[in-house]
């Protein structure tokens, strides 16, 4: 059923995540959907759950060529992949676009290994001299830069074409790894 529930959020959007639809399309009942998620906040849940262990899986798929800041580029890049592959799942993620969703201590805990990821591969840079500061400060620098940069090209504010979209994006990532530059 988690699978049906992100598939459908893929196709229809956050209005498609509909408890009666999902058993729908998974050929069971509504209360069967209950009885596995306890109710629709459950469901939403499980989807914000799913959401962080795929981004997890895309961002660790970036290799380690040895070239920190290079690895770090090619995870952003990676990272703004994801929310374009999966913007239905990025808005659950990030936007929480059900005002009755709440995440608790548990499902922060599901971003934070994506958090730890990030500011792991952050400290290296900053263990090389390629960047100095914090790594957590930066890692959220970053995060943001992307999410903001994704969320920009899904409305598709960033640019018209593919070309100036990567360009904006390369830019902008380009300017923050040069300001932070060790």
């Amino acid at each position: 059923m988690l699978s049906v529930a992100v598939d459908r959020l893929a196709r229809q959007g956050v209005t498609g995540l509909t408890t009666r639809g999902i058993a729908r399309e998974a050929e069971t009942s509504t209360p069967a959907v209950y009885e596995l998620f306890g109710d629709k906040w459950g469901l939403v849940r499980a989807v914000y759950f799913e959401g962080f262990r795929l981004l997890r899986r895309y961002l660790e798929a970036v290799g380690d060529s040895g070239d920190p800041r290079a690895d770090l580029r090619e995870l952003l890049r990676t990272y703004r992949r994801f929310i374009g592959d999966n913007p239905a799942l990025a808005e659950v993620m990030f936007s929480r676009p059900f005002t009755d969703f709440d995440p608790r201590p548990s499902e922060r805990e599901a971003s934070g290994s994506v958090r730890t990821f990030v500011v792991e591969r952050v400290g290296r840079a900053i263990d090389a001299g390629q960047l100095r500061g914090d790594a957590t400060d930066v890692a959220h620098v970053f995060v943001a830069l992307v999410q903001g940069l994704a969320a920009a090209e899904n409305a598709r504010r960033l640019g018209t074409t593919e070309a100036s979209v990567d360009r904006r994006f390369e830019l902008a990532v380009d300017a923050v790894l040069d300001g932070l530059s060790g």
